[in-house]
């Protein structure tokens, strides 16, 4: 049985009813529901954590050393600004997937650079809701094959 950390940043909170034509019209409520039943079906334990406030992410990072196997993250705007939330990440040794509901790379230039990617296991971006199903696929692809 895996232990997966969920980690969503600034505005996250705000999904259904935040530019519904780049992030689409369902809620962070709704996609962690979902993500959830799957992870319930799969015997994987699955903890989500959303935030604002840079600080209570790289909090809540540091807690999950030795209590997950794994985290995906959508850091939002800190994904190209924070360095604190790269160097909890590489602090914990836990893997991680970084994504994104948009792609990232469609959108202003300063969206194309991260300072995630380069140390995740993968990278998911573009495909709005479905993106988090995809980064928990690639995530526990990956620790399978890490056994």
């Amino acid at each position: 049985m895996f232990n997966l950390l969920l980690i969503n940043g600034p505005n996250l909170n705000l999904l259904g009813k935040r530019e519904p034509s780049i992030y689409g019209v369902q809620t962070l409520e709704s996609i962690e529901s979902e993500l959830n039943k799957k992870a319930e079906k799969e015997g994987v334990n699955l903890a989500t954590f959303q935030s604002n406030s840079e600080g209570a992410l790289v909090d809540r990072i540091q807690k999950a050393i030795g209590q997950v196997d794994a985290i995906m993250i959508n850091a939002g705007a800190y994904t190209h600004t924070s360095v604190a939330l790269r160097d909890a990440l590489l602090g914990s040794e836990i893997p991680y997937v970084e994504l994104h509901l948009s792609n990232t790379f469609s959108r202003e230039s300063f969206r194309h650079n991260s300072l995630l990617a380069d140390r995740a296991v993968g990278v998911i971006s573009g495909f709005g809701p479905m993106s988090y199903q995809l980064a928990y696929n690639g995530i526990l692809a990956f620790l399978k094959h890490q056994k």
